[in-house]
């Protein structure tokens, strides 16, 4: 019951940026994500995850994001806790699908990571903490081209919290459930000017085919502080494939 109260305090501040910025500088787009999550067990306890995602928007079409991660993960014992460490590699396209300079910045992110699956009933509570270093492309002065080497930009500290519940039953391993849940993200360093970086909220469908397969269909609203000032407040539907290999 702690993890469910520290969740609820957790959900309260995250909805303090979106009250807080209504007269504020606010730019909306929507967007479209795609991902597929490989996960290869080594054996019962300690196992290995592969992402790919692409983020473009919608209207007009322009790319926004494309991304590979891969992290190690060890559960711990029957607890419930796993721990996992991974390295993500970013290509950033720019935030106004209008814009016309064209320039494609990579980012370098490592991260530390605990998660905690809480079972009540047929719910099913995921409660995730991430702490990620990110390193950014260094930039010619006026921004428009890449320069040699990266710098520190920031540390950013994730709490995440997915709520799942089966709703459907087609065959036994043949599960849909509905899901929703919130991220939370603050960051820090020298260079930030700002602690909260942005939020998520996230509500749709999870429909299994196999034990091995299943894939996500959800809505996110994605708030996210603008380093010039003001927030994008985003509309993004979300297609994720989540594939598991047999040992």
């Amino acid at each position: 019951m702690k993890a469910v109260a520290f969740s609820s305090l957790f959900l309260f501040l995250s909805f303090w940026p979106k009250l807080t910025f209504a007269q504020k500088d606010v730019t909306h787009q929507q967007l479209i994500w795609y991902g597929y999550f490989l996960t290869v067990p080594i054996d019962e306890n300690w196992s290995v995850v592969a992402e790919i995602q692409e983020r473009h928007f919608v209207h007009p079409f322009a790319q926004h994001q494309w991304s590979l991660r891969s992290h190690l993960h060890r559960k711990l014992g029957e607890s419930g806790w796993e721990a996992s460490a991974g390295f993500a590699l970013f290509f950033q396209s720019a935030n106004n699908p209008r814009s016309e300079l064209g320039l494609v910045e990579p980012e370098l992110r490592g991260h530390l990571e605990m998660a905690y699956k809480q079972k009540l009933g047929k719910l099913t509570f995921d409660h995730r903490y991430r702490a990620e270093a990110r390193y950014f492309h260094n930039l010619n002065l006026l921004k428009t081209e890449l320069t040699d080497g990266y710098f520190f930009g920031s540390f950013r500290f994730r709490y995440r919290i997915m709520a799942s519940y089966p709703i459907w039953q087609r065959k036994q391993n043949q599960v849909l459930k509905v899901i929703a849940g919130d991220e939370l993200m603050v960051q820090s360093g020298e260079k930030v000017d700002y602690v909260f970086d942005q939020n998520r909220l996230i509500a749709g469908f999870n429909y299994a085919f196999s034990p091995n397969l299943n894939v996500e269909v959800t809505y996110q609203k994605w708030i996210n502080q603008r380093q010039t000032g003001g927030y994008f407040n985003r509309d993004i539907l979300r297609i994720t494939a989540n594939h598991r290999l047999t040992n």
